[in-house]
């Protein structure tokens, strides 16, 4: 397998499934200028399947250059593409890879390419290398980009039973200042997603530090405990 073959066979399969005349609403909708094959994603089932099968990465070296090639793509679904490749290809979803995702994330900079990454890729790394892990994600909840933060915040939210608590009341608390959208967002669903584990922490997490949370976090974390967000009403 070749990064530009991948690329190439990408490339021409949308081509031939590309509907132009409904694209420039979707680039409306996503708020971006970039443009849009407007391949809905059933179609591009069948495409991530092939390329799963037909071109598949030798080594760390040859994952990093077929995610790479793809992203490098001007259509907005070959970003979709490149985390579709990425998460393929699990044995290389390790520590290795965090510095293509840390790239990915600075570079993608809104919610439709930062959200899969951060759940799926960093958030798959976190789980299987948590010690380690973790060490970095205490650096990105401070960092300056916006969205290496929410990263940090949605990260766990595949780990179920597994999730650090403790990482996640401190992470929250940590943003709950900011008036960003994107952060206020990512905390409610952080707590949100967590509910779904263990809503007694959560409850308890909401009762404690209502008066430090944005009305959005909290709407957003109390949306399956009805009993606190009548209590706080």
């Amino acid at each position: 397998m070749s990064a530009q073959g991948l690329a190439a066979f990408v490339r021409t399969s949308f081509e031939a499934l590309a509907n132009p005349e409904h694209a420039a609403p979707m680039a409306a909708y996503m708020k971006t200028e970039q443009p849009f094959y407007r391949i809905k994603k059933p179609l591009r089932v069948p495409v991530y399947r092939a390329m799963k099968r037909e071109h598949p990465p030798a080594d760390q070296a040859a994952y990093e250059a077929g995610v790479r090639a793809l992203w490098a793509l001007p259509h907005r679904e070959c970003q979709y593409t490149a985390i579709e490749y990425a998460t393929q290809h699990r044995r290389f979803i390790t520590s290795a890879s965090l510095p293509l995702y840390e790239e990915l994330i600075r570079v993608g900079a809104w919610w439709d390419l930062v959200d899969p990454i951060a759940s799926h890729l960093v958030g798959g790394v976190w789980l299987a290398e948590r010690a380690s892990t973790e060490l970095l994600m205490d650096r990105w909840i401070e960092d300056e980009c916006l969205w290496i933060r929410r990263t940090a915040l949605i990260g766990q939210l595949r780990h179920k039973e597994r999730t650090d608590t403790a990482r996640l009341t401190r992470y929250c608390l940590a943003r709950a200042h900011e008036q960003e959208f994107f952060i206020r967002k990512a905390i409610g669903w952080a707590l949100r997603q967590h509910s779904w584990t263990d809503p007694d922490f959560v409850r308890g997490f909401l009762r404690d530090h209502r008066e430090q949370l944005s009305g959005l976090s909290f709407r957003e974390a109390s949306k399956r405990i009805p009993d606190i967000r009548l209590t706080n009403s």
